[in-house]
């Protein structure tokens, strides 16, 4: 028995070393009638069309080649594409697992580029087959070198003759950034009906993403295009993490598929992003070209007309091709005065009203509160903006952070039970976050207006969006001062109070009406350290929950003993420094935590979680696509959920167009999403782009939505 499976063994090594190695299992007689490699496989190559590689096998009877066991090396000057391989047959092979083969004959298709200069075309076409009746054998992997004739029209030639000289130097000598359609030229032609070739060409310094492009035939919804992208360079990038980049120029040869006939013209539309190395990434580009089929004419790009979601690249002199400085700063101020009324801003504002009651008709202590607080919403605004700019991260994201989210929680709590009168912040604590709730004092109007700047992230006023969106681009300077008028405009109220008598009178004299009204006004403050605990719970789950409702205990017990011990000596004093400690641990833990599981691809009602890959699906299925990039931190995206998005009538607005809702959760940190938010240049959320059916670009839609808005924008995209 032993002697039987030790030969079973025996006899499965030596067919794995047939198939890989091509050590027959039978006999040299049976082998004697087996074909050569090269008449098993009888491989013909044609380059007659420029660009492409057209490969050939004819598969004797009885003999197969697998699919995956088929590579290609371009030679000296050669860089080749993806080859283009038919389906084969499926079956699972005793050795190799699931396979795929051909039998009686296969064709593949693959792209080219070569580099100026090249006179040959060479590449080396490795393949491996067997044969599938007695005797079996796998042949072991074949190499055969080819050397075509370059056609005329091949891709460098070509290319260049129609594109003439290549461009030497385009900088603007001063390192600044140049316009978008300097720093990248597209230029694309065809060299037959079913396959086009494409050229960006960057000035030294400046490159390409390859995975932020995409191409769609306008007009021509029933083609779909596949480029074949040569190898380029690794890039680690802030935004996208690891990525492909080309810098200088690439050549990208284009299949089209689908039926072409009819057609004498292609529109094709082009949209891509790139950076200056070091310096200003650039904005979504869209441009279009009118491509010659029947003449293999060339093509120069034009900026692409209609919707486009970017915003134009800063030029050299600092400015934006649509937006003026003074208009973002009108936009931008306006923006800071609508987030007076929003509901994350509100609880705040309650602390500074019980102070601008408690002034009295003293002018002085009037002033007094409005210069310190308007001093803690500049002095906040521009280190937001300095940290938005320096880190390219976006509007509200630190909420993305649960420590964060903890310690704000923790904060709105703290200020509620001082406005209960379980604790009065004295002047003792100086110039601490604990000020914040002090109902005199320059220190506790300076936090006051700290706080309301980290709260009012998650909000977006509707002027706001523009503005933002400008600072990300501009210069230091230029996007300082949008963040300066936001807070000038957060800011006014309270300013008006202080130094315009005729607004002063208007506040009510002060009485013991006031104590009864601060404590009412503990309770919006109370909702929203609830609130921030809902957000913590759907970043980390209940666990966090758990622990943040632990450090509030030791808190409020901390509170409680300062209280307390303010006649009772030192030991009493060390007690609340312990208990402040204590609170500390329930953070650190809580830090820890990993992310909670992210939500499912599809939800009970319909909607899609987004992923670039689903969306490009949709798309080259024809379906329209409604994006809603969201958090649970931003109020102005539940508020245009509660009143559009979650109705009866938008889900009956997506059965009519044949719209899909894809939504993506921003809440917690998600690389993918930002990506997405750095392509439409958005400066946070809520972002949303409805998509076509007939594939042209993204809209973008307005900040803050209306029912007839929506409505009108999906019933365009369907037609």
């Amino acid at each position: 028995m032993r002697s039987l499976r030790y030969g079973g063994i025996v006899a499965t090594l030596l067919l794995w070393l047939g198939l890989l190695s091509g050590v027959s299992t039978a006999s040299a007689q049976d082998t004697a009638q087996l074909l050569p490699v090269t008449e098993a496989y009888k491989l013909t190559a044609d380059s007659s069309t420029p660009g492409v590689i057209k490969l050939h096998w004819d598969i004797a009877q009885d003999y197969y080649l697998y699919r995956g066991r088929m590579n290609f090396k371009g030679g000296d000057g050669v860089t080749l594409g993806t080859a283009q391989l038919p389906d084969g047959e499926k079956h699972d092979d005793p050795y190799l697992g699931p396979v795929e083969t051909y039998h009686h004959s296969v064709d593949a298709s693959i792209p080219y580029t070569v580099a100026p200069g090249t006179g040959k075309l060479t590449l080396s076409v490795r393949y491996q087959g067997c044969h599938e009746t007695e005797p079996k054998i796998c042949y072991p992997p074949h190499t055969e070198q080819l050397e075509l004739p370059l056609p005329a029209g091949a891709a460098g030639n070509k290319l260049s003759n129609l594109l003439g000289a290549r461009p030497q130097s385009l900088g603007a000598g001063d390192g600044s950034p140049l316009p978008a359609e300097q720093a990248f030229q597209f230029t694309a032609i065809a060299q037959d009906a079913q396959h086009l070739l494409l050229r960006w060409t960057m000035p030294k310094g400046y490159y390409l993403y390859r995975d932020q492009t995409t191409l769609a035939a306008k007009d021509a919804p029933q083609l779909s295009l596949t480029p074949a992208w040569p190898a380029g360079v690794a890039h680690q990038d802030a935004h996208f993490g690891n990525t492909t980049v080309y810098f200088n120029e690439v050549d990208v040869p284009v299949t089209v598929h689908g039926d072409v006939s009819g057609l004498k013209t292609l529109a094709l539309t082009a949209s891509f992003q790139g950076c200056q190395d070091g310096g200003l990434c650039y904005p979504l580009m869209t441009r279009q070209a009118n491509i010659d089929l029947v003449n293999g004419g060339t093509a120069a790009s034009v900026a692409a007309q209609g919707p486009a979601p970017e915003m134009p690249p800063a030029d050299a002199q600092g400015g934006t091709g649509s937006v003026s400085l003074w208009y973002a700063l009108l936009l931008a101020f306006g923006g800071g005065l609508v987030l007076n009324l929003m509901p994350c801003v509100l609880p705040v504002l309650s602390i500074k009203a019980i102070g601008l009651l408690e002034s009295g008709e003293s002018v002085a202590r009037r002033r007094s509160h409005a210069l310190m607080y308007t001093a803690g919403v500049l002095i906040s605004f521009v280190a937001l903006g300095l940290l938005v700019i320096g880190l390219k991260s976006a509007w509200g994201a630190h909420l993305q952070n649960p420590l964060v989210v903890a310690v704000l929680a923790l904060v709105m709590l703290a200020v509620a039970l001082s406005m209960s009168g379980v604790v009065q912040f004295g002047a003792s604590l100086g110039n601490t976050g604990s000020t914040l709730a002090s109902r005199s004092g320059a220190a506790g109007d300076f936090f006051t207006g700290v706080l309301a700047v980290v709260v009012a992230s998650p909000c977006t006023a509707p002027f706001m969006g523009t503005a933002l969106a400008y600072a990300f681009v501009a210069p230091t300077l230029s996007a300082l001062l949008v963040f300066v008028a936001l807070g000038l405009g957060l800011a006014l109220p309270f300013l008006a109070v202080g130094f315009v008598p005729a607004v002063s009178r208007l506040l009510p004299r002060p009485g013991r009406w006031m104590e009864t009204l601060k404590e009412v006004l503990a309770f919006p403050m109370y909702l929203t350290a609830v609130w921030l605990a809902w957000v913590l719970a759907h970043q980390r789950g209940a666990d966090a929950v758990g622990l943040l409702l632990v450090a509030a205990v030791l808190l409020a017990m901390t509170l409680w003993w300062f209280e307390r011990s303010r006649a009772r000596g030192a030991l009493s004093s060390v007690l609340v420094v312990v208990l402040a400690a204590a609170t500390v641990v329930p953070l650190y833990t809580l830090a820890k935590l990993p992310a909670a599981t992210p939500q499912a691809s599809a939800s009970s009602d319909g909607t899609v979680a987004y992923s670039p890959d689903k969306l490009a699906e949709l798309r080259k299925a024809g379906t329209p696509v409604f994006v809603d990039m969201t958090a649970d931190w931003c109020v102005t995206c539940k508020a245009n959920e509660h009143a559009v998005l979650d109705g009866e009538a938008f889900q009956a607005l997506l059965k009519r167009t044949g719209a899909v809702y894809m939504k993506g959760d921003w809440t917690d940190v998600n690389p993918t999403i930002t990506a997405f938010l750095q392509q439409y240049h958005s400066p946070g959320v809520p972002l949303y782009v409805v998509f076509p059916r007939d594939g042209g670009p993204g809209k973008q839609l307005p900040t803050v939505l209306t029912a007839s808005l929506v409505e009108t924008a999906l019933t365009e995209a369907a037609k």
